[in-house]
């Protein structure tokens, strides 16, 4: 007799549904784990073993196959003993198989039978109820798991009480869906003295969604800028909020099993490799810039990353998803992000100083602009430079003005893009303007007359690619969202412009 635990294996966060299938037999006694397992699938024999003799249960003296269909597909992750251990328990007679086939189990076994959270319950109990399964999963993510909808979820936290579940002898109580809480220590624009001109281009960029550079000397505040921009974005909605919290749970950094809330802001340091940027590795996991998904990815040091990884994030910047090509692997991860960079003028940090430049100055920054392709420049929004602090302005009082009072700006301006797009292009849901593009954005984007002369003549004179023509529509927009316009007017494009500007050497 063979019996079937259903279970999942990942590709990205898409769930392909794998069939555990056990059979006890005659013969040699052996304990066998065919279907391409991977190091750690094989390994879970000896899991299976030491938390069944925790149980005060044997393995019987036969010849156990467990065969992980489809065969052809390779399996990876501790996940697959839960199913292996559940299918066996069932071959033995200990459960009903019925039951175990009404459920897709996920979950990694200890040596005394408790069951360890693992990556990924979220998109499986979103797969399960697509096929209209439950779910066994790791007690410590079932909150996770109950974000699926209306669904049977056995959150258990080991083996035994499992068992005693479907024996009847013991009740596992449904879990609760829980959202993790915003952080209390969120940084605030109050903090920041002066800088009124890079302040103004951070609401604009929170406001439409907009990729940021920021060039200035050391200790401008830069990084403290990039630091406050959480505070100043609005929550993810439920579905956004759902799509993260699937790309965080694959990679196993969904923290007590609770769905996030906040944009994510990922910070990763400039020694980081293609992989670690754009995703891959063995098993082909998300990147930092998938786990920006919705959010976003602070580059600090920008020219200090290697450039083959900054080449990297051209594509997924223009289509919001990241493809990790591989031999054994093809997957595809959202990447919709808003990009936000600092870097100093040159490799000393002083090009504008006279007293402070170093002697091959203007020649040391256009070659450490130089690292920065063409391209990947156009693809930022708002170029605003940040120049060094004045002494006087450290001396003054706080701004009246901080993350609070500008965050409701910002919040207001997205309502506005969020009414428009579900409007005006309901199938494609659109949530901010850095998303326009094409035929919506000539509808939505369109300037008055001055508005368009001025464009057209600057787009001559600076000579604007067809994508740096779009991105100043955009960005006028978003002007014109937070001025509670209407139109786009020639004042919005006349700023809009403004933040095309860039430093030494690129015009």
């Amino acid at each position: 007799m063979t019996t079937h635990a259903p279970t999942v294996a990942f590709s990205g966060i898409e769930c392909l549904d794998i069939d555990v299938q056990v059979q006890i037999a005659a013969g040699l006694v052996a304990f066998t784990v065919v279907g391409l397992p991977d190091k750690a699938v094989g390994e879970s024999r000896e899991r299976v073993r030491a938390a069944f003799n925790a149980l005060g249960l044997a393995l019987p003296p036969k010849r156990i196959t467990v065969n992980l269909a489809p065969a052809d597909l390779l399996k990876e992750g501790s996940h697959f003993d839960l199913p292996i251990a559940l299918g066996l328990l069932a071959a033995m007679g200990v459960l009903p198989p019925d039951e175990i086939a009404r459920y897709v189990a996920i979950g990694e076994l200890g040596l005394d039978g408790s069951i360890a959270p693992v990556a990924g319950v979220l998109p499986a109990a979103i797969a399960a109820n697509a096929s209209g399964r439950g779910l066994i999963c790791p007690a410590a993510q079932g909150p996770e798991a109950a974000w699926a909808g209306d669904i049977d979820i056995l959150a258990a936290p080991s083996l035994l009480s499992l068992i005693n579940h479907f024996k009847g002898t013991q009740v596992l109580a449904p879990p609760i869906p829980e959202v993790a809480e915003d952080p209390a220590d969120l940084l605030d624009l109050r903090d920041i003295k002066g800088q009124e001109s890079a302040k103004r281009a951070l609401e604009v960029a929170a406001a439409g969604g907009h990729n940021l550079l920021m060039i200035g000397p050391p200790g401008s505040g830069k990084s403290m800028l990039a630091a406050r921009l959480p505070g100043l974005l609005p929550p993810l909605s439920p579905a956004e909020a759902l799509e993260v919290s699937m790309i965080h749970s694959v990679a196993g950094q969904l923290t007590e099993g609770r769905l996030l809330r906040r944009r994510p802001f990922r910070d990763p340091h400039h020694s980081a490799s293609v992989p670690a940027l754009v995703g891959g590795g063995m098993r082909a996991r998300p990147g930092e810039i998938s786990l920006a998904h919705n959010g976003v990815l602070f580059l600090d040091e920008l020219p200090e990353f290697a450039r083959g990884a900054l080449e990297a994030l051209r594509q997924p910047l223009e289509t919001g998803r990241a493809t990790v090509a591989r031999a054994n692997a093809h997957v595809s991860y959202p990447a919709r992000i808003q990009l936000v960079a600092a870097m100093n003028p040159c490799r000393c940090g002083y090009l504008g100083d006279p007293a402070l430049a170093c002697a091959k100055a203007p020649r040391c920054g256009a070659d450490y602009q130089a690292k920065i392709s063409g391209p990947l420049f156009d693809r930022i929004d708002l170029h605003v430079e940040v120049p060094a602090v004045n002494p006087l302005d450290l001396s003054l009082p706080p701004p009246a003005e901080g993350s609070a009072e500008i965050a409701r700006r910002i919040a207001a301006a997205r309502r506005v893009q969020a009414d428009r797009y579900a409007a005006v292009a309901p199938s494609r849901a659109l949530l901010c303007n850095a998303e326009a593009d094409g035929e919506v954005l000539e509808k939505v984007a369109a300037p008055d007359a001055p508005g368009r002369q001025l464009l057209t003549e600057a787009a001559e004179r600076i000579r604007l690619t067809a994508r740096g023509y779009h991105r100043v529509l955009r960005v006028a927009r978003t002007l014109a969202d937070l001025d509670g316009s209407g139109g786009v007017r020639r004042i919005h494009v006349a700023e809009a412009l403004s933040y095309r500007r860039i430093a030494a050497g690129r015009g």
